[in-house]
């Protein structure tokens, strides 16, 4: 009898042990390929997460929209139907208002100013009124400065713009923001817009470099405009459902993994401007290096008296103050 127990017994214990080390599948999804910033950035968070753990949470990846656009990823983890998702600030505006400060044209100065204000109080502060609206922002990853390409003509100031069928982003910011330049706003999901651009639904589209060479927009634009026109910054959100679960320390080893994600998706974003340009031109493009910056920062001056009003001077100022 107890010769018997004893394996019964050992069976047991093992059990509980394989129990503990349970192993959660979560599921990551974002707009570009694999072989994007984003997919470099989810990858880099994954790995460092699936260590920290020991193993007990692995991710699964859906690149190319794969689970679908933006706006409805972000809702799938607001709803706890996907586990996390690295995604532009662009469509984030509908669920969070205002994280829409940050879309306004020509309001950072540059790549260190950005992730200053990023990675500062101020973007601190954007993440806390995220996790009230159930979505836990763990890093602030990145999409880039963004720039203008269309199939008709070379863009080198801003009157060069107007009249063009561009696609934007859902975002009320950018596009009011986009009128100013005379530019006729065109929302649309981004799964939609290689073939929107392919078919002359719409003449052009704006998107930072990364996003431009990882989904192929060579093949269907021929002019490029440096314009960095908005800075995009992106953020890897994980579900309230996830996260509410975690132990402090897996928290904790959550909130690493995203900050080396993000390290990692920036890094990518600067190789690629390094050395995207140069391919581009290659591929067939004609790129304007040195845009008539003054003539769309003074376009888009009318419309930050509007801006103003939505998001506070004070709160528009704090932004350009940052050091």
């Amino acid at each position: 009898m107890t010769s018997l127990l004893k394996p019964l017994a050992l069976a047991a214990i093992l059990a509980t042990a394989s129990g503990v080390q349970a192993q959660t599948i979560l599921k990551i999804g974002y707009a570009t390929s694999a072989t994007s910033h984003y997919g470099v950035g989810s990858t880099v968070f994954c790995d460092e997460m699936e260590k920290g753990t020991q193993g007990r949470y692995k991710c699964q990846q859906f690149p190319s929209s794969a689970l679908g656009g933006e706006r409805e990823q972000i809702e799938a983890v607001q709803l706890g139907t996907q586990d996390l998702v690295n995604t532009s600030t662009g469509p984030l505006g509908n669920f969070v208002p205002e994280v829409k400060i940050v879309d306004i044209p020509f309001l950072f100065r540059d790549y260190d100013h950005a992730r200053k204000v990023m990675d500062g109080p101020i973007g601190q502060d954007l993440q806390k009124k995220m996790a009230a609206k159930g979505l836990i922002n763990l890093a602030w990853t990145e999409n880039g400065f963004r720039h203008m390409t269309n199939s008709k003509h070379a863009i080198h100031s801003a009157s060069d713009a107007a009249g063009l069928k561009m696609r934007t982003m859902e975002n009320k910011v950018h596009m009011d923001g986009y009128k100013t330049f005379g530019i006729l706003p065109t929302p649309m999901a981004f799964p939609e817009l290689f073939t929107a651009l392919q078919q002359g639904t719409v003449d052009g589209q704006e998107n930072p470099i990364p996003v431009i060479l990882a989904s192929k927009f060579s093949q269907v634009q021929k002019y490029l405009s440096l314009t960095g026109h908005v800075y995009s910054p992106a953020a890897l959100i994980l579900s309230p459902a996830v996260w509410n679960k975690l132990s402090d320390a897996d928290k904790k080893v959550f909130t690493e993994a995203a900050k080396k994600g993000a390290a990692a998706q920036r890094k990518k974003v600067n190789d690629d401007e390094d050395t995207g340009i140069a391919l581009l031109e290659k591929d067939g493009m004609v790129v304007d290096k040195k845009v008539d910056g003054a003539s769309f920062r003074k376009a888009v001056a009318p419309a930050y008296a509007e801006f103003a009003k939505e998001f506070g001077a004070d709160k528009i100022a704090a932004i350009q103050a940052v050091k």
